[in-house]
């Protein structure tokens, strides 16, 4: 049986701020009709006489609303036919203190010595000097390499004393790129949120920072014992568990909230881990407040920072409780000779990597923690599907999770499969089971013509007259060589598998040439060791974020020539490039010169030459795919057919 989805609104901001019973009902009091058509006439003034769509009114609610809140002295109605709660809403954002105040400590621990940020730490958490010192950038981006080290070159962060506005944009863009790429949701958070220091977005962002920071350590090779799980959440819980179930703790630890905030699962677990620092006043102690205190005490022993208080655990703030388990578990933990067991392909990883933290980035509802077992069941590719192809899904025809039936998943991966083909997608002899099944270079495959799909809409949505041509991979590879002769540098790409490549001479030449201040010459190697590769790979990804690319690659992608990472990070300075040139409303096109092109964005893509000696993607793709179901065939022709997953 189908589930029912309820109203969905297209703008993922929008979505946010209403829940599914406020979409299906309607508003009353405050206002009077003269008074709605009032605020509505002044935000749309150019809809007069003419019907509303329910997105335009669902945003005009929002400045009727705010309206409301100023006639009533700044609190909303109460009354349940209100259409809006202050939980849902952007007027109204309570800021937890202790958050705020163990963030500012994790800050002040961590980059103390920080060459640049020593100079305005320590901060104080009892003043807003912390969302002071966010607004130019350099925090964010140095929080971000703290967490995932190496995300961003920090010689692309902008750090004098004084930025202009552009400079201080280039690091807010950076900032929010890097963190996007790191797995951070930045869905509803700008640049400009950023830059006005808005408190509750910017608690939002950091937490997310840090919490990635505090889990660093919980990945499959490091902690082997807990392969099985995919969540980093889940980590911690069944490591906790399993701990607290030896020392004889009878309950069971299913949340970092209520369930802790008696302190006693704390208490159990670090006598079970460190019985030479424990004694039993913690579980002999009858108060909650006492015997937190005494949590404390005894984490300390072990060098657990303490960035959270008693009242934390007793209030059982989620967020400060996990920090502190993350802390404890780094704390304690040991590794095993399991360890070097745990093999896995290495570009496999790096694509699965890249695959999931675009997913997330797309504002899915289902968080995506491992490709390989969160797509299995369909619904999240049902998800991403509809994202980058509105409409496309028939949710009634899909089987929303929990989903019991391994039948019904096959459904749901049914139904991915005929909208990929109904996409133009490869996929001969692949059918929803393999999915199910998990079979990862299929799984791939199809990720990857979904990801190339998206980028290529997007080149194509900002032609205004198509003349019934598709953007190919071929025209992008041409833009990317035209683009860097026309400013007058010389290198030049025959393939996005050229070996060139590797150096990163040729990508900075092309950031160069759509953007003349982003790169800094003077930082740029000859790219002919190794080290020297690496060097300007790493630059070349956080110049692109700097700029406002959204890409989810790695250096080593840059320095292996990854030929569909190259197509995508071209792709991805062409879109910025023309997306610019739309933006700044010009009428003549910077290659206006060029013999046939017109004076447009639109005749700077639709003119583009096709070099027909250019490798053909779906052909590519049918080859590995092709490569994928022999694979699958071979692994069943040997009886194991059962599950082919690799896992």
């Amino acid at each position: 049986m189908s589930s029912y989805v309820g109203v969905v609104v297209s703008d993922p901001w929008l979505h946010s701020q209403f829940t599914q019973v406020e979409l299906l009902t309607s508003f009353s009091g405050t206002f009077d009709e003269d008074e709605i058509k009032s605020v509505l006439d002044k935000s749309y003034a150019d809809t007069s006489d003419q019907e509303v769509d329910f997105e335009t009114f669902l945003r005009a609610y929002l400045s009727v609303q705010a309206r409301g809140v100023e006639k009533s002295g700044g609190s909303k109605a109460s009354s349940s036919s209100s259409f809006l709660k202050t939980s849902t809403t952007t007027v109204h954002h309570a800021i937890n203190e202790s958050e705020k105040a163990s963030y500012v400590s994790h800050v002040n621990s961590y980059l103390r010595d920080d060459p640049f940020l020593k100079s305005y730490l320590p901060i104080h958490p009892a003043t807003n000097a912390f969302f002071d010192l966010v607004k130019d950038g350099v925090l964010l981006c140095k929080l971000i390499n703290l967490a995932v080290p190496g995300t961003i070159d920090e010689r692309a962060i902008n750090t004098k004393k004084i930025l202009n506005p552009w400079e201080r944009n280039e690091n807010l863009t950076l900032g929010l790129n890097s963190a996007k790429a790191i797995g951070c949701t930045v869905v509803n958070i700008g640049t400009q949120d950023i830059a006005e220091g808005r408190p509750y977005l910017v608690l939002g962002l950091i937490s997310q920072i840090i919490k990635i920071q505090m889990l660093a350590d919980l990945n499959f090779k490091k902690t082997p014992s807990l392969f099985q799980l995919v969540d980093d959440t889940q980590y911690l819980l069944k490591w906790m568990n399993f701990h607290l179930k030896k020392a004889g703790y009878e309950k069971q630890v299913t949340n970092f909230s209520s369930d802790v905030k008696d302190g006693e699962a704390y208490a159990y677990l670090l006598n079970a881990l460190a019985p030479e620092h424990s004694s039993h006043v913690a579980l002999e102690t009858k108060d909650p407040t006492e015997r937190a205190k005494k949590v404390l005490e005894q984490a300390e022993k072990m060098d657990c920072k303490r960035y959270l208080s008693p009242k934390d655990i007793v209030d059982g703030s989620a967020n400060l409780n996990l920090a502190f388990v993350a802390q404890i578990f780094q704390h304690s933990s040991k590794s095993t000779s399991f360890s070097e067991m745990m093999t896995d392909d290495v570009e496999t990883s790096r694509e699965e990597r890249c695959f999931r933290l675009w997913i997330n980035s797309l504002g899915t509802a289902t968080y995506v923690n491992n490709v390989f077992e969160d797509l299995r069941n369909g619904w999240v590719l049902l998800e991403v599907l509809d994202k980058v192809s509105p409409g496309s899904v028939n949710w009634k025809h899909a089987n929303k999770p929990p989903i019991k039936m391994p039948f019904k998943k096959v459904e749901n991966c049914n139904e991915v499969i005929k909208i990929g083909e109904e996409l133009h997608f490869s996929l001969v002899n692949v059918a929803g089971n393999d999915i199910v099944q998990g079979n990862k270079k299929l799984l791939l495959a199809f990720l990857w013509q979904l990801m190339r799909y998206t980028m290529l809409q997007l080149l194509k949505n900002l032609r205004s007259h198509s003349q019934g041509k598709e953007i190919t991979d071929a025209d992008i590879l041409y833009w990317a060589n035209r683009k860097v002769k026309r400013v007058g540098r010389t290198s030049q790409a025959e393939s996005f598998r050229d070996k060139n490549l590797s150096s990163g001479i040729f990508f900075l030449e092309l950031l160069t040439a759509v953007e003349p201040r982003v790169v800094n010459w003077s930082l740029v190697t000859s790219g002919e060791t190794e080290e020297d590769k690496k060097l300007n790979a790493t630059y070349i990804i956080s110049v692109a974020r700097k700029l406002g690319c959204s890409i989810f690659l790695l250096p080593e992608d840059i320095i292996e020539v990854n030929q569909k990472m190259m197509l995508i990070l071209a792709a991805s300075i062409m879109y910025w490039s023309l997306q610019q040139q739309l933006d700044t409303d010009s009428n003549v096109s910077e290659d206006a010169t060029d013999e046939g092109d017109a004076n447009t964005v639109t005749g700077e893509i639709s003119n583009l030459s096709l070099d027909e000696a250019s490798e053909s993607s779906l052909v590519q793709d049918q080859e590995l795919l092709t490569k994928a179901d022999e694979d699958k065939d071979e692994v069943d022709g040997d009886g194991d057919g059962e599950n082919n997953n690799d896992a």
